[in-house]
């Protein structure tokens, strides 16, 4: 995504406002904990202040990411604010700005670490071994059930 910065650098403007859709490119997804982005939505300014660029604003959209348990593809939707100073990144005869990273990397820091759209842990089970909820593991009977037990004596 790219901003023409020509009126703001010249003062003619004091900040360039952005309401726009932008969708990101496939390859930002290799590597990546997002399986699938849809479009985004920015809205915000971007200003000359003080010999730095500053944009802000908010983002928000949606992205696919895997279930932390079934590893299925699950939607999750995001909405923040973000601010951003760019006066190391810039050169003095730089006319467009591409925020596109900038965007990406805000929104990477959105992901949460576990996502999980499963209520039924039953079917999650194999030789030995069972997944059960938060609760079940407070009230059932466990090996370090005795142990969470000493430690509360001592």
């Amino acid at each position: 995504m790219l901003i023409d910065l020509t009126e703001l650098l010249h003062f003619k403007r004091k900040e360039i406002l952005i309401d726009e859709v932008f969708s990101f490119p496939d390859s930002y997804l290799i590597d990546s904990e997002i399986k699938g982005i849809g479009p985004v939505t920015i809205k915000g300014k971007c200003q000359f202040e003080d010999s730095n660029i500053i944009i802000s604003g908010s983002l928000s959209g949606e992205f696919e990411l895997l279930d932390s348990i079934s590893l299925e593809k699950i939607s999750s939707s995001f909405s923040f604010e973000f601010e951003e100073i760019l006066s190391e990144n810039m050169r003095n005869d730089e006319k467009f700005l591409d925020i596109t990273d900038i965007l990406w990397q805000n929104i990477v820091l959105e992901v949460p670490l576990k996502q999980t759209e499963v209520s039924d842990f039953g079917k999650y089970q194999g030789d030995g071994w069972k997944l059960i909820s938060e609760e079940e593991a407070k009230v059932g009977n466990h090996p370090f059930g005795e142990l969470a037990n000493m430690w509360g004596e001592e």
